[in-house]
Parts: C-alpha cells; sequence; structure tokens
C-alpha cells in the first residue's frame, strides 16, 4: 500500500505541467488553495446537508458523543480525494479505536452537484474495504443540502458547504478549464462539541498521532498548529510559472537529498566495526 501511495504522488506531481495549460485559475488563486489552521474555531451545528440516503441532516447530528475526523472533497475527484481518503482508511485500521465507537468519520462533498447516490456509493465502498463490524454508523457521506443544480461553473456555491471550509480554514476553488476543483489534501479532527483540535496534511498519515489526535480530542484538548510543507507536493495544484518551478525544484532536491542520505545510511552499515578491524 505504501508503495502505491508512493508510485501515486509522484503521478501526481509529475502531472503538474500536463495540466497546467489548461487551467483557468491563476497563480495568485493557486497560492491561496491551502489550509488555514484555525484551531479552536468552532463548527456550526445547524449547517444543513444531505446524507447517503438523501436525507435532511444537520452537522451538529455528528457532534456530541464522539470526536470526529472531518474530511472535505468531491466524490468524482480524479485522484487526491480518493488518496487521502484511502490513507485515512489505512491509518484507522491500525487503531485499537473504531470507526463508529469511539470516533466517526465524515466527508462533505464541495461539489455542489453531487448527488447522494455519489456518496451512497463511496460509503458502501469504505464500509467494506475498513471491515469492521457496525462501522456503517460512523461513517457519513454528505453532499450539498438543495437536490438540484445546473452546471458547476454557473452556479453559485453551496452556503452550508463554504460556510463549513471557511469555519475549518478549507481553501479551493473550481477550476472551469480543467473542471475540477483545486482543493487542499489532507483532513481536520474535532471534538465532541465541534471544535477544531488538530489538522492531519497529505495522504498518509501516522497510525500513532491519529490516535494520539483522536484521544486529545476526545478529552476536548486542543492541539498545536503543524507543518504544512507536504502540501506543495500533495495537493491538487496545477501551477504554473515561477511557483510551479520552485515546487517541482524542491521534489527534485528532495528526492536528491533522500538518495544521499540512503547511500551514507549503506555505507555505514557495509562498513567494518571497528572491534572488527583488530
Amino acid at each position: 500500500m505504501m508503495k502505491t501511495t508512493l508510485l501515486s504522488i509522484l503521478f501526481l506531481c509529475a502531472s503538474v505541467n500536463f495540466v497546467a495549460a489548461n487551467s483557468s485559475l491563476t497563480d495568485t488563486q493557486l497560492l491561496q488553495i491551502k489550509f488555514d489552521q484555525k484551531l479552536n474555531s468552532h463548527v456550526s451545528p445547524d449547517l444543513v446537508f444531505r446524507d447517503e440516503a438523501g436525507q435532511s441532516v444537520r452537522f451538529g447530528d455528528y457532534l456530541g458523543k464522539r470526536p470526529v475526523v472531518l474530511i472535505l472533497g468531491y466524490y468524482q475527484c480524479p485522484m487526491l480525494c480518493s488518496l487521502v481518503l484511502n490513507g485515512a482508511m489505512d491509518s484507522f485500521r491500525d487503531l485499537k479505536w473504531s470507526v463508529g465507537k469511539q470516533f466517526d468519520v465524515v466527508f462533505v462533498s464541495i461539489d455542489p452537484a453531487e448527488q447522494p447516490a455519489l456518496a451512497a456509493e463511496k460509503k458502501a465502498t469504505y464500509v467494506r474495504v475498513y471491515g469492521r463490524l457496525g462501522s456503517e454508523n460512523g461513517w457519513h457521506f454528505l453532499t450539498a443540502a438543495t437536490t438540484t443544480r445546473p452546471a458547476r461553473d454557473l452556479m453559485p456555491e453551496d452556503q452550508s458547504v463554504q460556510t463549513l471550509a471557511d469555519e475549518i480554514g478549507f481553501r479551493f476553488a473550481y477550476d472551469t478549464g480543467l473542471k475540477q476543483f483545486a482543493h487542499p489534501s489532507g483532513f481536520a479532527v474535532l471534538t465532541p462539541d465541534g471544535k477544531v483540535a488538530h489538522y492531519f496534511f497529505g495522504v498518509t498519515f501516522s497510525p500513532d498521532e491519529v490516535a494520539a489526535a483522536l484521544h486529545e480530542a476526545s478529552a476536548k484538548k486542543i492541539g498545536s498548529p503543524v507543518q504544512e510543507f507536504v502540501l506543495l507536493c500533495c495537493e491538487y495544484s496545477p501551477l504554473r510559472g515561477k511557483y510551479g518551478n520552485l515546487v517541482m525544484a524542491t521534489v527534485r532536491v528532495g528526492g536528491l537529498v533522500t538518495l544521499l542520505a540512503l547511500g551514507m545510511f549503506f555505507f555505514r552499515s557495509l562498513r567494518p566495526k571497528p572491534e572488527a578491524l583488530k
């Protein structure tokens, strides 16, 4: 799984120049596609969505009992959202705590054109792959509250979706050229009363760190800001100009440093120990 994820990340980074020509977003707009870490901010419980069964729900319906892993994305995302969900699930499967018992997972679509049928398909897939009994009560896949939408690029953003995104600092934009959403990668962990307690960025997540964050959130403790560098590579971003070149240069330098570090490790491991030279 780690090898597959790594290959997917490398493919995503290598696709930067390919998609840049068709992007309608400016470099300035792309620089804003990120998480603003709003620790201790409160998510409004009265925000209205539809669940995977098409029923109207309030976000507060998922609060009050246990911590919530909140993931924003969209169901027809070509790659990144699945990477984030898969990485999160891989981490959850290594935890003693279980989805639906000690914590919940709520995925909210940022695409107002997506319908509950897509959410139901996604839920069925992750409940099946996660494989723990009773977890279907803890996986929640939501869509915008309205039932009909015109084309994505012709209509205003759903107010509840935008409000939720603003409250957790999730910045995104619709790219009319690519017909895709540009958005950051990662998720937020909420306390049972709906406060932002922790952030996780990227597409792979340490089970130990996730477990610690869930325990702290369960106790209504708020964590500390985390490093955002990984977003430069892992987020969806048809980067152009100086910024795109900077990211690719950073990736190349990072790869070179990794190779040098591995070389030093093998060199030292192969060197005879001092006592062996006597």
